[in-house]
């Protein structure tokens, strides 16, 4: 097979070459999965067991990538709001559109801020050869435990791509209308109505892109998404029972406020020159605009008697981030009788936004503006023919300018005076690639990461007078350093992989929940563990993986320099295992089973204790004349369970939630 070229690296390296854990994720892989789910978080999780398992809800705040948040790009364009980050960046396209999701494993700067868990690039579908593609998709999926219209999901789909000449052309779009969520029991889930819920919600999701190829080595592309979920608002949560393991459900009624939403615009204008004076030119300009509205609520943070009498004042937050820039990178690979390659960039980036309380029109974080300048080198040196050499850097000139404001009434009306933040940061990576023998390849690295606390959750809950923006330590960037060692295996039909990885953060974050609000902590972090995993090609129709990943988190409690508490499930994932059988029978029938465990686990606080599970999915599809049709079956054998968040998180009764019970999916795909 031909080995699949990474572009999230920026130096186009084959992932099998990486000095890093590089995971692919096929269309086929992608298909598959959502046949069983389409929140493209279970995506994810469902096939790296190192990423924090779904919360099946809108907001995904603690789901993270190595026990670091991890930054999303679709085509390269930034998704994550790293400064003002709302737990949402997973929903900011349908997979449906999705060609490949390549995933870059520890800390790395190569794409600029955020990446401090890692990369995780979503590519989109490309036109297929053919001057007129078309293919649609239908799916329908309902609880096994209850018939009814308020528990049906339905989807469809529908592309037209194509080449004709020098032009290649692809329109996609999609929509999806969820129902109510049924547990193991037959109970519905509880609602979230106030950071957002994908049960119960309407998707619709457009993608037009437009190429133009100018010779045999030029080609330029413009490509714009626009991704919208937005609540049906139809449910109200009834609150659980930690104690008794009761989880919260769903009645029906109206809630206060507007429905919440995400609505995201994602576009990009990209040139490519294959040949440039004997280098390889990559160019892209980018923009995103983001709207993140939460559902109303009458909390204590929200209160103020000048308004309302107190505790009688609904309001909701709404975020909003405009995003544009650039990344130019030039490669040479024939230097030193090719031995060495070179790859140079420079990228921009320009982020400005806020959070607002809807209802009221009050600030909640004030504006702010964070500009970016960067410029990188990064090199691989054949040292010999067995060892080769990775090492690059960043230079990260960045300011972040932040507007004067008062906080909310819960936080004593105090001014703060806005002001300017400088940040220079110069971040360095170096890894090793020996192949002793051909079937196996050893590797090594060091890298860095460079992010933004969360600068929402600081400057909303000052409460202090006097207070500047330039004395405030807890704005200043996270540095992670993350080291990894590994070995890959490929050996006639058996592959295989190893790593041991370790990141650690001097000023790193954590997320602390707070009468029912999540907050941040500044303070020293490490965290580690081991990965690993094994296929079998059983026959040439056949092919069953095991993959496995142990983590654990540490840090300092006592601002002693020691590391002598454990971080618990708001901040890395449960110990996983996850093995899948695929088989492609005669008379094109396709199936495929997964199994994922996730192992029980104490914490410090005896109250958060994880109680672990097994979930088993499974697909099977038909190949007709006409069309292929599918049949998906999620939570095979109805498992009853609360979901990891739940259970590691001390979070309120009303969000104490049960895991979705077994689904029954069929579906119909037609191309013409």
């Amino acid at each position: 097979m031909q080995a699949v070229v990474v572009s999230a690296s920026r130096s186009n390296i084959a992932a099998d070459k990486s000095p890093q854990t590089v995971v692919i994720i096929s269309k086929a892989e992608i298909a598959r999965q959502m046949a069983i789910s389409g929140n493209s978080s279970d995506v994810l999780s469902n096939v790296l067991p190192s990423y924090t398992p779904s919360r099946g809800k809108m907001n995904g705040s603690g789901e993270t990538l190595r026990g670091r948040a991890p930054l999303i790009l679709v085509d390269g364009v930034p998704q994550s709001n790293p400064m003002r980050p709302t737990g949402r960046e997973a929903h900011t396209i349908d997979f449906s559109m999705v060609e490949r999701i390549e995933v870059i494993q520890g800390a790395n700067a190569i794409n600029g801020l955020g990446a401090t868990g890692g990369t995780i690039n979503i590519i989109t579908r490309r036109p297929e050869k053919g001057s007129l593609n078309q293919s649609i998709d239908v799916q329908a999926t309902a609880p096994t435990a209850k018939t009814g219209s308020d528990v049906m999901n339905y989807k469809t789909s529908y592309r037209l791509d194509g080449r004709t000449g020098q032009i290649e052309y692809l329109l996609a779009a999609s929509y999806e209308d969820q129902g109510l969520y049924l547990d193991g029991k037959g109970r519905s889930i509880g609602t979230d109505n106030t950071q957002g819920d994908l049960m119960d919600s309407r998707t619709y999701d457009v993608l037009a892109k437009l190429g133009y190829v100018i010779d045999d080595e030029q080609r330029i592309q413009a490509s714009v998404n626009r991704y919208k979920i937005k609540s049906k608002a139809s449910y109200l949560a009834v609150a659980g029972n930690r104690a008794t393991g009761l989880p919260s459900v769903s009645v029906k009624g109206q809630p206060p406020g507007i429905a919440p939403w995400n609505d995201v615009w994602t576009s990009s204008l990209s040139y490519s020159h294959a040949n440039l004076a004997g280098m390889e030119l990559s160019a892209m300009v980018f923009n995103q605009e983001f709207e993140g509205l939460f559902g109303a609520d009458n909390s204590a943070t929200f209160q103020d008697a000048r308004i309302a009498p107190v505790g009688t004042l609904y309001d909701q937050s709404r975020s909003v981030a405009s995003k544009y820039g650039s990344k130019v990178g030039l490669s040479r690979d024939d230097l030193l009788d090719g031995r060495l390659k070179l790859t140079v960039g420079f990228d921009t980036l320009f982020d400005k936004g806020k959070q607002d309380l809807y209802g009221t029109g009050r600030t909640y974080v004030p504006e702010s503006e964070y500009r970016n300048l960067s410029l990188f080198l990064q090199g691989e040196y054949k040292l010999f023919d067995q060892l080769t050499l990775h090492a690059g850097v960043r230079k990260e000139k960045a300011d972040l300018q932040i507007d004067s404001y008062r906080t909310l009434a819960q936080y004593k009306n105090v001014l703060v005076t806005g002001g300017k933040l400088d940040f220079n940061e110069t971040l360095v990576n170096a890894g090793l690639v020996y192949t002793p023998v051909q079937a196996v390849t050893l590797f090594g690295s060091y890298s860095e990461g460079f992010g933004m606390p969360d600068i929402g959750r600081v400057l909303r809950s000052i409460n202090t007078a006097g207070q500047s923006i330039a004395s405030m330590r807890n704005l200043e960037p996270i540095l992670t350093k993350s080291v990894e060692v590994g070995a890959r295996v490929h050996q006639g039909d058996w592959d295989g992989e190893a790593s041991y990885f370790r990141s650690d953060s001097d000023f790193g974050t954590r997320v602390v929940p707070v009468n029912g609000a999540f907050m941040m902590a500044r303070e020293k972090t490490r965290i580690e563990g081991v990965e690993a995993s094994v296929g079998l090609r059983i026959t040439a129709a056949q092919r069953a993986k095991l993959a496995y990943s142990y983590t654990k988190g540490r840090y300092d409690s006592d601002e002693n320099g020691s590391l002598d508490a454990r971080l618990d499930g708001l901040n890395v994932a449960p110990n996983r295992l996850i093995a899948t059988w695929s088989s492609d029978w005669r008379g094109g029938i396709k199936t495929f089973v997964q199994a994922q465990h996730a192992f029980s686990q104490t914490f410090d606080d005896p109250a958060k204790e994880f109680s672990g599970y097994t979930l088993v999915d499974a697909t099977a599809s038909y190949r007709l004349p006409k069309g292929e049709l599918r049949l998906a079956v999620s939570n095979l054998f109805d498992r009853d369970y609360i979901t990891y968040y739940s259970q590691s998180a001390l979070v309120e009764p009303k969000r104490y939630f049960a895991g979705r019970g077994r689904t029954l999916s069929l579906g119909y795909n037609l191309r013409f």
